[in-house]
């Protein structure tokens, strides 16, 4: 029997898909601002319920926080705010549905690390991240967390790589596809170490085998690796965000371990129609913003693995185009082109 891989599957689901892009490509630099500058007044928006398509399954980290983003803004914008679970296709699912609604009333809750590896991954992608959406809201980043077993007598990063140039190939690692699979293919050639990656169709289902050190290191979200971190059975290392994480502040970052090629921002917010005006963008990220004063969220994103960062577009904007010139070097460092 032919197997075909991930990709090819996601890649031919793309080519079958029929997307309506918005008309008018607005400048990077600009991309905050751009949009239609005329239609709904923000101060009459939303005048329906709202409906928010996340790309991932209930109970996933995103899944938390827009579930109590939707309860708080329920009652503050009198109208009902309805969480849409779309899974699958690495995120094409949830994003056909967004465009294809073509509706300032339905909006995209999700992380941009699929988003902005799309473009090196998958042939006629059809969409374009900054073209087709716009950015409203800067919730939180994903804490990415680099794990070994607890079995392991390797205590730092720089000493598991001198560990893996020590048995170059030897060693294995777990990590799931995306833009995490990418960071950790740059910090393997900038390291200069041989690992062999294992291949999952859920990264979670790889959470045992480490626990067990039939898998030497795993980079993934600290959410994953949680329940086996404060078990005992496993040892996070470092964190890949910018810096250190309240909930875990005896964790080092991958910069302060001395390997910064694993630092990476695993953003996610709001984002909407190209051409939804600025002023009711605007509007939504100063009420998340607000209702982000909650310390029962701000609690429950760091239990759920998020580091909150709350901002308006402006900041999504920034946030997002850092993490795609990031994505470009790599992609340039490790010699994938564009499809």
């Amino acid at each position: 029997m032919r197997i075909v891989s991930r990709r090819t599957i996601v890649s031919r689901m793309c080519a079958a898909l029929t997307l309506s892009p918005a008309a008018g490509i607005s400048p990077m630099a600009a991309w905050a601002q751009s949009g239609d500058q005329t239609g709904a007044r923000s101060d009459s928006w939303p005048t329906r319920p709202v409906r928010w398509i996340l790309p991932f399954g209930p109970g996933s980290g995103v899944d938390v926080g827009a579930r109590l983003l939707a309860d708080r803004l329920s009652a503050r914008w009198g109208q009902p705010v309805i969480v849409d679970n779309r899974p699958g296709g690495d995120g094409i699912i949830a994003m056909t549905a967004f465009l294809n609604a073509n509706d300032d009333h339905v909006l995209l809750y999700c992380g941009t690390g699929s988003y902005t590896v799309h473009p090196y991954q998958i042939e006629h992608l059809p969409y374009d991240f900054q073209r087709d959406l716009a950015p409203i809201a800067h919730v939180a980043n994903t804490v990415m967390a680099v794990t070994i077993p607890a079995s392991m007598k390797t205590t730092s990063l720089l000493d598991f790589i001198a560990l893996a140039k020590a048995q170059p190939g030897k060693l294995n690692a777990a990590v799931p596809q995306g833009i995490s699979e990418l960071v950790f293919d740059g910090f393997l050639k900038t390291a200069g170490i041989d690992i062999q990656k294992v291949p999952y169709k859920d990264v979670v289902q790889a959470v045992p085998d480490l626990a067990e050190a039939r898998i030497n290191i795993m980079y993934t979200s600290y959410a994953v690796v949680r329940p086996i971190a404060t078990a005992g059975t496993a040892r996070v290392l470092a964190v890949g965000t910018q810096a250190r994480v309240t909930s875990l502040p005896d964790i080092p970052t991958a910069r302060e371990a001395g390997v910064p090629s694993l630092e990476i921002d695993g953003l996610s917010g709001l984002f909407g129609p190209a051409k939804m005006p600025l002023a009711v963008r605007q509007k939504i990220g100063a009420d998340i913003i607000d209702v982000m004063k909650d310390e029962t969220i701000l609690s429950r994103l760091s239990a759920s693995g998020q580091a909150p960062t709350p901002g308006g577009p402006e900041e999504l904007g920034a946030a997002v185009q850092k993490q795609v010139d990031q994505v470009e070097a790599l992609a340039k460092m490790l010699g994938i082109a564009k499809k």
